[in-house]
């Protein structure tokens, strides 16, 4: 080997970024996705249009939609996406505040790395704002029951403020907290609430007012048969797992009939089975039928003339909704159906909402699964309803399984910054410049809040230091009258949760990036294969 040959380790076409060229180059990556979700932050922040490769279009200002739909290919971009889908798997809401924190966290940092401050020294004081803000976040927390549904509704509201849907706010929230109280339940001791008891259905068409809860389901089936009965009143529904149906043999099998009276017996034999299987159901007492399989036409038709209504090919999730609503038991053999096992409700009805016949189960007693029906005039109308309301459900559960609530226009965010500037001058050393930099990073929420909304912000947040630091800890930003004011009296609240949740996150997906001083990304050679996964084998190699 002749000396000062270069050794290549990496292959022909790789490209590599090291030492300060990646860490600016994440930084600024991460900045950019911020920037991107910024201007949707609060009650002024405006919608974006993401049209995709198909032309399909999406109209928003949830963030976590928003960077979902964008074509993202950045590595360190990708992780302020994953930032926002944690915030919206755990929480619902904030996924907005959580990516813009984040973004605002590695601006500060910069800042640091260019003193020649050690990212691991960034990192370790990052990580010890991140524990003091939360704690400080449990000492102003205020505490909340599920019987204050006044609070509740403010919750839901605060959620709903941001959205489009704003305008329709007051009922939105209503079904939100309705809907939940309705399927909470207790576990160990503790308010739980599961989203899989709340159906949301959409229609388009209508207004967002007729947006309404259902106290039972909706099964998005027709009646099978004509001649069956629109509407059942006092109802006794029985949920069927199998076909009424003549079950076919699992093998192939050949009949010989060799006379025309034989196929006669043969018919009326098979039309005895559907027959007893009808008077079956009739004899339990049920006059709804509801089943996951098929129903043979004949069946259809014994059924109508014992005026039982009867649906289809349902969902298996809307029969186990119904189930928790009605309180049957889903049957699968026809022998093992017993009136304990049906399921009552006041009404079911066979509805027409625009070109489609939906099957509504409503009156439920106690129902522990529900219906919201959300309707508007456009689809898209329709979708960020649907988004809205989700947000606003998962809020309002969090705060009900939390018991515990914090102001929101910012007014948590300046009392942790307030506060995290006390605890980093007795932390001492290059922390403390880490601590300080943290603090100075959670003030860009009441700031965005206040540009979103066109007003001069670094006079609201001067004036909102100024109450904070006069011991006013729920002044937030008033968007709508452009100074700080008390957001529990305005009604501006939020779950504790939230600001948990983006504060883990946003500090996360910061040390995460800062961390990285190499970039390698290796490219494939043109004819060859990407490589294999351990213990995979090509299909060629597989073969020999």
């Amino acid at each position: 080997m002749m000396p000062g040959q270069p050794i290549f380790i990496l292959k022909e076409g790789s490209k590599r970024e090291s030492g300060k060229n990646a860490m600016q180059n994440n930084i600024n990556a991460a900045k950019a996705i911020a920037d991107a979700v910024k201007t949707t932050l609060g009650p002024r922040g405006m919608d974006k249009m993401l049209v995709d490769s198909l032309g399909d279009i999406v109209i928003t200002n949830d963030g976590v939609t928003i960077l979902k739909e964008m074509d993202i290919e950045h590595p360190a971009a990708k992780m302020l996406v994953e930032v926002s889908k944690t915030q919206d798997q755990e929480v619902g809401d904030g996924t907005t505040t959580a990516a813009v924190l984040a973004g605002e966290l590695l601006r500060k940092a910069e800042d640091l790395l260019n003193q020649n401050v050690h990212p691991t020294v960034i990192a370790s004081g990052y990580r010890l704002a991140a524990e003091k803000a939360k704690q400080v976040l449990d000492e102003i927390s205020i505490p909340v029951t599920d019987n204050d549904e006044s609070l509740l509704l403010k919750i839901a509201n605060t959620a709903l403020n941001s959205k489009s849907a704003s305008t329709s706010k007051q009922k939105l929230g209503e079904i939100a907290v309705k809907a939940v109280l309705q399927v909470k339940q207790i576990r160990d001791g503790k308010p739980y609430v599961d989203f899989d008891d709340i159906q949301l259905v959409k229609k388009q068409g209508g207004a967002i007012d007729d947006t309404q809860l259902i106290h039972g389901i909706i099964v998005d089936k027709e009646r099978v048969h004509p001649g069956m009965p629109v509407v059942v009143n006092n109802a006794k529904i029985a949920l069927l797992n199998f076909a009424l149906e003549i079950k076919k043999p699992e093998f192939d099998t050949s009949i010989r009939i060799e006379d025309p009276e034989s196929i006669m017996k043969f018919k009326k034999q098979e039309e005895n089975i559907l027959k007893e299987m009808v008077e079956k159901i009739k004899s339990v007492g049920a006059n709804v039928v509801l089943t996951q399989k098929g129903i043979d036409d004949l069946a259809m038709h014994f059924l109508s003339k014992e005026g039982i209504y009867a649906a289809r090919r349902v969902k298996k999730s809307d029969i186990e909704k119904l189930a928790k609503a009605i309180g049957g038991n889903i049957v699968t053999n026809i022998d093992d159906l017993t009136p304990s096992d049906l399921g009552e409700a006041e009404k079911v009805e066979e509805i027409k909402i625009g070109e489609d016949h939906l099957t509504f189960v409503t009156g439920c007693k106690n129902p522990k699964a529900v219906s919201i029906l959300i309707r508007g005039g456009t689809e898209h109308v329709v979708d960020e309803i649907e988004r809205s309301l989700v947000d606003s459900l998962h809020v309002v559960a969090s705060a009900i399984e939390d018991g515990k609530i914090v102001p929101g226009g910012g007014a948590a965010a300046t009392e942790l910054a307030l506060r995290l500037r006390e605890y980093s001058a007795k932390v001492g050393g290059r922390e403390q410049l880490a601590i300080e930099k943290f603090a100075e990073a959670l003030e860009i929420i009441p700031r965005t809040l206040a540009e979103n909304a066109g007003l001069d912000a670094i006079g609201i947040l001067i004036n909102l230091k100024k109450e904070h630091a006069e011991g006013k800890k729920t002044y937030g930003v008033d968007v709508f009258k452009g100074k700080p004011a008390d957001m529990v009296e305005l009604g501006v609240i939020e779950p504790i949760r939230v600001g948990k949740q983006a504060i883990n996150s946003a500090t996360d997906a910061a040390v995460m990036i800062l961390r990285i001083d190499d970039v390698i990304a290796t490219k494939a050679s043109s004819g060859t294969s990407p490589p294999k996964k351990p213990g995979e084998e090509s299909k060629s190699e597989s073969e020999d």
